[in-house]
């Protein structure tokens, strides 16, 4: 028997997004996949103060969106993002002082964590330039589909500043291995498709002409999976990195108990048993 959410409850946990209209990117959302598309293909899709703070608030929101199952993180125009904008990002920052440089790196840091903490899984696809802190963004992502003319570079030490930036140096290594991290980290070199997909940071490479559609299926068939068991593999995949071997398969067992009370549980059984293809409501 389904059971209907209390209508109070629904109102301050549930919100539609579907139909959000972002200012400074693209935003569309079909069949419950969302599509966030950078887009200032003339600079090679750079991030500026408002982007920063619109995505950040955009993924911190979808905590809440029970009409966007999954995200696929793109460029426009043959790049993913090139990063900070030099002229004005970067210019603005030499003259700051320390609490407002600090109100900067802690912004860019919380959009990281919106992004990791948000239930949908991201799948970035990504072409051409993909720098700085758009590196970031395809790090941050839980997939990252790439192309061989795409050229991923943590440009950090080149600009006089540290690898450690919005979580990289906890993160990278964690997808790369601790060694090749470092090299990346250290020399902010760029690594070409084939490197980076060899390396681990790329899940797989497709054709340019392919890039979005590729993606965009794959978020499609978890979009059309169990929602809340995704949403929980995501959650236990970032908050097991801190746990014992012991702590984790606690946390995994209570995990997988809340999985079995969901309907979507149910259908699976059912369809195996009539050798059908299950349907899941995300629920």
């Amino acid at each position: 028997m389904t059971k209907t959410l209390a209508p109070a409850l629904a109102a301050g946990n549930r919100r539609p997004l579907a139909d959000f209209a972002a200012k400074h990117f693209r935003w569309e959302c079909r069949d419950r996949v969302a599509h966030i598309t950078l887009s200032r293909p003339e600079r090679k899709n750079p991030l500026s103060f408002e982007s920063y703070a619109e995505l950040r608030d955009l993924f911190e929101q979808l905590r809440f969106a029970h009409d966007v199952r999954a995200i696929v993180l793109a460029g426009e125009g043959g790049n993913f993002c090139s990063g900070g904008d030099v002229h004005e990002i970067i210019g603005p920052l030499i003259d700051l002082p320390a609490p407002e440089l600090l109100m900067f790196t802690r912004m860019t840091g919380d959009l990281v964590k919106a992004m990791r903490h948000c239930p949908q899984p991201i799948v970035a696809a990504v072409d051409g330039v993909c720098a700085g802190a758009g590196a970031i963004l395809a790090m941050a992502s839980d997939l990252r589909y790439g192309t061989a003319r795409s050229k991923t570079a943590f440009l950090f030490a080149r600009v006089g500043l540290a690898g450690c930036d919005m979580g990289a140096c906890a993160m990278l290594p964690r997808i790369v291995g601790q060694g090749r991290a470092a090299e990346w980290l250290y020399s902010g070199r760029s690594l070409g498709g084939e490197e980076a997909e060899r390396w681990g940071f790329f899940n797989r490479l497709v054709e340019p002409e392919v890039l979005l559609d590729e993606a965009t299926a794959f978020a499609q068939s978890l979009a059309d999976g169990p929602a809340f068991a995704h949403s929980l593999t995501k959650s236990m995949l970032h908050h097991e990195w801190s746990m014992d071997i012991d702590s984790a398969i606690d946390a995994e067992a209570q995990a997988q108990a809340l999985c079995m009370l969901t309907e979507d549980f149910g259908h699976a059984y059912r369809a195996f048993a009539a050798k059908a293809k299950p349907v899941f409501e995300g629920r």
